[in-house]
């Protein structure tokens, strides 16, 4: 049984909008995906009954608040098979969480320890680091790319040695889509001794990771990628990590004792959540995963990689388009170009269409330096979004460029 296209939409009322008085066509995905009913009526939920602090009250509300809220926890857990829900912290997001080990690993490491990161990342898996880097005398190592938008794999086993500590890539390229080998790269870091933190944000929309069976060290995911609200995400972390890791925020909740001599700190997982919690955030998070499990993840890819190939033939007949990212492993996503015209002035066009792209480097500078492009037009699916859609999109391309020829 595939999936009730015509039943999902209508769990996301913003689908029925009209955007410069067109039916809107939403292929930011990748940026942020949208939010089904569901989750929006367990923030109402939240707000409507059971609005308090949590932890710390004795009283009904606090309570219930809290259950609801470590409910959230649990569910994220059993979602990527982690062993422990202590293992499980609250962020504002994957951006949080990066900076949360790379401020942890700052007081680890010492001058001429060395990192590695690809070059297919996210701003925000590379200037965390470079922080660290500036303060400690590390060394940040680079992981080449390839043409067709891969990393090249025997670089980077020429990369790892006895001084790297830790390997921090992302399992998909939010510029290109690329599926990394993750399972390999992290193999072969444990081979040496270092660590390993994925940048998940990409990927979870997609592809529902095992983290115990990958082994992994650190893995990070942020809720508006996959139906959930903005400002609440997750850090995984081993828990041998986590307890040799400082606490990376001070005040409340994450104390054990506070004195003026001294402070004791909390045990997993309040030692990293000092202060109020994105409470409603955490539950609706959990409705999110929730929401998509029942939808299933097989059901989701499967689908999605209807609309990429059906997307790809389509685009390709257009004269002059170059896609950025070849890879046979990828997500339902597509950064391209046509001729010499400039990936804003397109976007633009297909907005007064009501066709939502991103333009631009997609926090991806890097890799736009590599192609020696300024940026591109990027359609990311999801599987809400229909082939009329992608109708939709290509023929807004057409347009777009007789306009402007």
């Amino acid at each position: 049984m595939g999936l009730n296209i015509e039943k999902i939409r209508a769990d996301f009322p913003i689908l029925d909008r009209k955007v410069n008085g067109q039916q809107l066509a939403y292929f930011d995905n990748a940026a942020t995906s949208q939010t089904p009913r569901q989750v929006i009526n367990s923030i109402v939920k939240y707000y409507e009954t059971i609005n308090a602090n949590i932890h710390r009250g004795v009283h009904t509300l606090s309570q219930e608040a809290t259950d609801a809220y470590e409910a959230g926890r649990e569910k994220v857990r059993k979602h990527f098979n982690v062993q422990h829900s202590h293992e499980i912290i609250f962020t504002s997001g994957t951006t949080h969480s990066i900076n949360l080990v790379a401020s942890g690993f700052g007081s680890l490491l010492q001058k001429g320890d060395e990192i590695i990161v690809s070059a297919l990342e996210h701003h925000s898996n590379i200037v965390p680091w470079q922080m660290m880097c500036e303060k400690t005398g590390v060394v940040l190592k680079v992981i080449p790319m390839t043409l067709s938008g891969e990393l090249d794999m025997e670089k980077y086993t020429q990369l790892l040695s006895a001084k790297t500590k830790l390997v921090f890539v992302n399992h998909v390229s939010n510029a290109l889509g690329t599926i990394n080998p993750i399972e390999k790269i992290i193999s072969q870091a444990h081979e040496i001794g270092a660590a390993v933190l994925i940048d998940g944000a990409q990927a979870a929309p997609h592809i529902k990771a095992d983290l115990q069976e990958l082994d992994v060290d650190f893995y990070t995911v942020s809720a508006h990628k996959i139906c959930g609200p903005t400002g609440v995400g997750i850090l995984y972390g081993k828990e041998e990590w986590l307890r040799k890791l400082p606490p990376y925020q001070g005040g409340g909740e994450m104390i054990a004792e506070v004195t003026f001599e001294e402070t004791t700190y909390a045990d997993l997982p309040h030692k990293f959540e000092a202060g109020t919690p994105n409470i409603c955030g955490g539950i609706a998070f959990g409705a999110a995963l929730d929401y998509m499990n029942q939808i299933g993840f097989d059901k989701v890819a499967s689908y999605e990689h209807e609309l990429l190939t059906y997307a790809t033939e389509k685009l390709l007949e257009i004269d002059g388009l170059k896609i950025y990212g070849e890879s046979l492993q990828k997500t339902a996503v597509i950064s391209f170009n046509v001729g010499n015209i400039h990936p804003y002035d397109i976007g633009t066009l297909l907005d007064k269409m009501g066709i939502a792209v991103r333009t631009g480097h997609h926090c991806a500078q890097p890799i736009m330096d590599y192609f020696q492009i300024p940026g591109t037009i990027r359609a990311s699916f999801s599987f809400y979004n229909t082939f009329e859609e992608i109708d939709r999109l290509v023929g807004g391309v057409k347009k777009s460029v007789m306009m402007l020829s």
